[in-house]
């Protein structure tokens, strides 16, 4: 009997990215914007939902603004207790991204999983974090300090990386040797320099770790910031690195999937990747430069 899963990924615009409006009327706002999209996931029968990079706010990181570190909350806190709602009452596994606020000045780009009975599993912090213009994340999260975690879900074992986490395939390959069936990779990405890697590194994260990713990125341009525009494109890709499902560019939208978690074993009986390692010959890599 084959292991079907039911998977969606949201991606949407921020209603408010003014740094004037209140933060928790920029909350609110970006959380009613999920909230159709979660019921419409719920009825389409989604078992798995993953949300875009802190999604219940603006990509506030092309600023070095102080405000926004009141965006911050703890995990679990109240916006993953709001989710759990949603997570019980459609029996659906949710991989909710936020700003989190450990203590006083130390903040992480988080993401927590929630299972299908709406119980808190625990949450991967991003532990890639760049610094450059636009991209101003070092002034806002600190590297992630919880490794390569994986999470069972009542449908599947799914782990999470974060949008410039993707660029690094030493944690994809972690979370396949962990155990990942599914990996989310919620992301803020704007055009330009990147974009053709969007659905390169990706998909051959997938291939070459013989799992399914789940790639989700919001859509708009947000002002004041105006550092490009959000270009969509969330999809889902299989263990041979074929696309399931893709968003569109430029609008809010659910997209859905079936993922055959059964192809894992079929793929993984033809590219041996995992027998094949040699990790003790790795060793340099992970040796400190001078």
């Amino acid at each position: 009997m084959s292991r079907n899963v039911r998977c969606g990924l949201i991606q949407a615009a921020s209603p408010i990215t003014d740094p004037a409006v209140p933060i928790a009327e920029v909350r609110d706002a970006s959380i009613a914007a999920h909230i159709p999209f979660i019921e419409e996931a719920g009825r389409r029968g989604v078992q798995i939902l993953g949300l875009q990079e802190v999604f219940n706010g603006p990509y506030f990181c092309p600023s070095q603004d102080a405000h926004w570190y009141d965006l911050a909350e703890p995990v679990p806190g109240p916006t993953t207790e709001a989710m759990a709602a949603y997570a019980r009452k459609h029996q659906m596994a949710m991989v909710v991204p936020v700003y989190e606020r450990e203590q006083a000045g130390v903040y992480y780009n988080t993401a927590a999983v929630i299972d299908a009975d709406g119980s808190y599993l625990g949450k991967y912090r991003k532990n890639h974090i760049p610094h450059t213009s636009g991209f101003w994340e070092k002034y806002f999260f600190k590297p992630g300090n919880l490794g390569y975690p994986v999470f069972k879900t009542r449908y599947a074992t799914i782990g999470v990386y974060i949008c410039y986490d993707r660029h690094f395939p030493e944690g994809a390959r972690l979370l396949g040797l962990n155990g990942a069936e599914i990996v989310f990779n919620p992301s803020a990405t704007v055009a330009g320099l990147s974009q053709y890697l969007w659905k390169l590194e990706q998909p051959a994260h997938a291939v070459a770790n013989g799992y399914f990713m789940a790639c989700s990125n919001r859509v708009g341009i947000e002002a004041p910031w105006n550092i490009g525009r959000f270009y969509g494109s969330s999809y889902f890709v299989d263990p041979r690195g074929n696309f399931l499902a893709t968003a569109s560019e430029d609008r809010d939208e659910l997209i859905t999937a079936d993922l055959d978690l059964d192809m894992i074993e079929d793929v993984r009986r033809v590219w041996q990747f995992y027998r094949d390692r040699r990790p003790e010959t790795y060793t340099p890599m992970a040796e400190q430069l001078p």
